[in-house]
């Protein structure tokens, strides 16, 4: 689901929707909880990525391990989601960190209402609506009981099981550089997974953050991935964040049923008997 502005604004004050504020930067961790701190949208919670979208980090895993399971319930049961609730994810990036969240809320617990706002943040502010340095009360609930759903995730085991035959399609959500492994700067070793073709996140955007238009994404992805399925696609990038906007956009344009490699790039290489590939793949698709 896409929410926009607009729409947003006319169901903030209603107790059925829980809005999050999932704004972060990689290379500067304690971004989040500091413009929160400077400003968010009225009644937002903060969703912190590597506390409360992510688990403990371990030597393999990658970089943002899915978080305890019920640990995750719990901070949304502080944050008053119930079964009912419609779910509204932000950032100031384009869903790239936002993204996550909507894939925990959708694909790994299933849970229907979820979204992302459309230009997140950055248009609600260029719009002169309302912004609040108040944090909301906690709402406190019984947690929901959804079962996660591991059907919605890849291992690197089942990647190296298909290198060879290819049943299975990844797409790696890195920009084109990092991809080609010209540059690594996060990660300790560049390159990509064998046969993984390149579609970096920011190709889902317009100028302005706003997601493209349905049909466009569709005719992109298709061109991209045929003529597999979408049930053939994995999505991957660094550490199972901006892979999200992919899995977003494909399931926005009716493309559904790819999955999320968490792991990652940074899951990958922990291990360095698994293979990696230097420059473009020759069937690579459009960045």
């Amino acid at each position: 689901m896409l929410f926009s502005t607009d729409v947003l604004s006319a169901h903030l004050n209603d107790p059925d929707w829980v809005v999050f504020d999932c704004r972060h930067d990689l290379a500067d961790t304690g971004k989040g909880e500091r413009v929160y701190g400077e400003g968010h949208i009225p009644g937002s919670f903060l969703a912190r990525v590597d506390g409360d979208l992510s688990g403990k980090k371990g030597e393999r895993g990658g970089r943002h391990p899915l978080p305890d399971r019920s640990a995750f319930l719990g901070f949304l049961a502080r944050c008053g989601v119930t079964q009912a609730s419609t779910i509204v994810a932000y950032d100031d990036a384009g869903g790239f960190f936002a993204g996550r969240l909507w894939w925990m809320m959708s694909r790994w617990l299933g849970h229907r209402n979820v979204g992302l706002l459309d230009g997140g943040i950055t248009k609600w502010k260029a719009e002169g609506r309302n912004i609040t340095t108040v944090a909301p009360s906690p709402r406190v609930v019984i947690p929901m009981t959804n079962e996660a759903d591991f059907r919605a995730t890849a291992s690197a085991d089942e990647l190296m099981s298909h290198l060879s035959d290819r049943k299975l399609l990844v797409v790696d959500a890195r920009s084109g550089d990092r991809y080609r492994g010209e540059v690594e700067p996060i990660d300790r070793v560049a390159g990509h997974i064998p046969g993984a073709l390149n579609r970096f996140f920011k190709a889902n955007l317009n100028a302005d953050m706003t997601l493209k238009p349905r049909e466009v994404l569709k005719q992109e992805f298709e061109l991209l991935i045929k003529p597999r399925p979408p049930t053939s696609v994995v999505h991957h990038c660094g550490s199972g964040i901006t892979s999200c906007v992919n899995l977003f956009a494909m399931e926005y344009s009716g493309l559904s049923g790819s999955r999320l490699y968490v792991g990652s790039w940074s899951d990958w290489v922990a291990d360095p008997s698994r293979p990696i590939a230097i420059g473009d793949s020759p069937t690579r698709g459009k960045e």
